[in-house]
């Protein structure tokens, strides 16, 4: 077919065909020019290919032929029964014989509706099927735009106004582009040519962009090849190398989704942060827990266990009530007695081999050291471990996993589990080295990609680099703060950057010979030096008075710092005496 215009064809297209095709063929929209048409950015360039889904009606703008006035109607417009008519001036009768309506209000069509006019100048009559009794009773709006056969056709309706109106639609069409995410839509007054194409592209697949996220939950697809539009925006949530890799472009392998739970853990000494999968074979021993108040001790508290603690610093007593604690006593916390401040923990003191044990009742503000007696040794995994202890504890990795050549916790002397995590993750791998495999998360580490056609039948790749997962520190404290009743802790301040001449904890640097000083803080640093005065005559405005010394000598050298003593004038002199008579004092 040839080329028309976007209007002329979507005025004309039959809702009953859609969808349907088309190309691009020219118009204001060039190469590379993005628009924002309501609310969406659409760039049309020649040879683009839409497929129109859907026509919606969004106005209709009626044109005077006499007089050029626009009105726009809205979708709905039913004249006096539904939306108001446009402003006019309104028809008032001159005598009582005068008729009650304007004279072009036809008594046997409603205000609402249309009705042919006469053809005037280039415009025709209506043409096509009427409705039967439409000539007497007028068409609806829609029943009207339902005749177009491609040219203006005049119409009539006085709730609009009195003369002839051409009727221009303005539809929002909602088509589908290549590499397109969301349905574009598009007003149908652009200024561009297109041209159907529907019967020679139906073998066109229009791509649509997913996100990793999205395929979660189209398991029916896996596995599939995919190639990354674009990469992970954010901050970084992984410090291995293969998050390193996921780049525009890459091409990936997605197996299936893992069933694995993950473990947050951190290591206190190192502040480094891990997350383990479910599938570590590593072994664990449990480490005493240390506690530094009894306020600590009250909230470590588990129905069901129990909990035994050597005193590991003296705590003073508070008179009778609460006798003193020395190092090395053995303690039972039990349970908590009280409301309010005056809440107390009830704790077995256990006494020698011939002393017997005495209750005590600890305030929650109480100081002190405490740590856990503890007495198995015995090596567990990761899932039976969780089973036995309650989240958090401190263990210590006795056993690496086997099956990693470089285990990063089995080097550390204490490792902090936190909480369990249940996070839906992607097994995947490059397709450079299809039998190394990963695990994506796609909820933290999110990316748009497109699917190939075709079945893809890849091999299982091994995903053992997936069970230690080193966390950026930023990303462990975000997903800290999102666990359920979490009260984490503020990430730790920066350093403060070093001064000049200062080395690392503020301390100087020795070195041989002297050294500039550096500079002092600004509480202590003195004020910048006064401008110096201007010079005036020694006689007229001495500058000190003090005691009486010898006349300088004209060739003393004026940095001289020897008693250098100004004499006072005369005239000075005379004034105190008289001020003395005056004022006596």
């Amino acid at each position: 077919m040839e080329p028309l215009s976007f209007q002329e064809y979507i005025c004309s297209l039959d809702p009953a065909t859609l969808p349907r095709i088309l190309r691009i063929c020219s118009g204001v929209y060039f190469q590379g020019s993005v628009y924002e048409i309501s609310g969406n950015e659409c760039c049309l360039s020649t040879g683009d290919l839409l497929k129109v889904m859907a026509v919606v009606l969004q106005k209709v703008v009626c044109e005077d032929t006499e007089t050029g006035q626009t009105t726009e109607l809205p979708p709905t417009f039913k004249g006096e029964w539904g939306c108001p008519a446009p402003a006019r001036s309104p028809w008032v009768p001159s005598s009582p014989g005068r008729p009650s309506q304007p004279p072009w209000a036809q008594p046997h069509c409603p205000t609402g509706l249309f009705q042919p006019a006469p053809a005037r100048g280039p415009y025709q009559t209506l043409r096509g099927h009427v409705p039967e009794g439409g000539r007497q009773q007028g068409l609806t709006l829609h029943q009207a735009l339902g005749q177009w056969d491609g040219r203006l056709q005049p119409l009539l309706c006085p709730a609009v106004g009195p003369h002839a109106l051409l009727l221009r639609p303005v539809y929002e069409v909602h088509a589908a582009m290549h590499l397109r995410r969301d349905v574009v839509k598009i007003p149908s007054t652009l200024e561009v040519d297109v041209e159907d194409v529907t019967e020679e592209a139906q073998h066109i697949h229009f791509a649509r962009p997913l996100l990793l996220s999205e395929v979660l939950g189209m398991e029916d697809v896996l596995p599939a090849q995919a190639e990354i539009l674009e990469g992970p925006a954010g901050a970084a949530v992984f410090k291995s190398t293969w998050v390193l890799r996921l780049q525009r472009g890459q091409q990936l392998q997605l197996h299936s989704c893992s069933r694995t739970w993950r473990v947050l853990a951190s290591a206190p000494s190192s502040g480094r942060h891990f997350l383990l999968s479910s599938t570590y074979q590593g072994r664990f021993r449990l480490r005493p827990r240390q506690f530094t108040g009894v306020q600590e001790l009250a909230a470590s508290l588990q129905p069901g266990q129990q909990l035994r603690v050597v005193v590991t610093r003296d705590c003073e007593g508070r008179g009778d009530d609460v006798p003193p604690l020395g190092v090395g006593d053995r303690l039972e916390p039990q349970r908590l007695q009280g409301n309010g401040p005056s809440t107390r923990l009830l704790c077995h003191r256990h006494g020698e081999e011939e002393e017997e044990g005495r209750e005590l009742l600890l305030p929650l503000d109480l100081g002190g050291g405490f740590v856990e007696e503890m007495c198995d040794s015995k090596k567990y995994g990761l899932a039976e471990l969780l089973e036995r202890q309650v989240l958090p504890c401190e263990v210590r990795v006795v056993a690496s996993d086997p099956g990693l050549e470089r285990d990063a916790l089995g080097a550390l002397p204490a490792l902090r589990l936190e909480a369990r995590l249940n996070q839906p993750f992607l097994v995947g791998s490059f397709c450079q080295e299809p039998e190394e495999g990963f695990e994506i998360p796609p909820r933290w580490l999110d990316f748009s990609l497109l699917l190939s056609e075709g079945p893809v039948r890849p091999p299982v790749p091994c995903t053992r680099w997936s069970r230690v997962e080193e966390l950026t520190e930023a990303f462990y404290y975000q997903l800290l703060a999102q666990l359920p009743g979490s009260t984490a802790p503020p990430p730790p301040r920066p350093p403060k950057p070093t001064q000049a001449g200062t080395g690392p904890g503020g301390r100087r640097p020795s070195a041989p010979g002297p050294s500039a000083p550096g500079p002092l803080p600004v509480s202590i640093r003195p004020a910048p030096p006064l401008p110096p005065l201007p010079a005036s005559p020694r006689l007229s405005t001495p500058r000190q008075h003090g005691r009486r010394g010898p006349p300088r000598d004209a060739g003393t050298d004026s940095n001289s710092t020897e008693h250098d003593y100004e004499t006072v004038d005369d005239n000075i002199q005379k004034t105190i005496c008289k001020m003395k008579a005056i004022f006596p004092f």
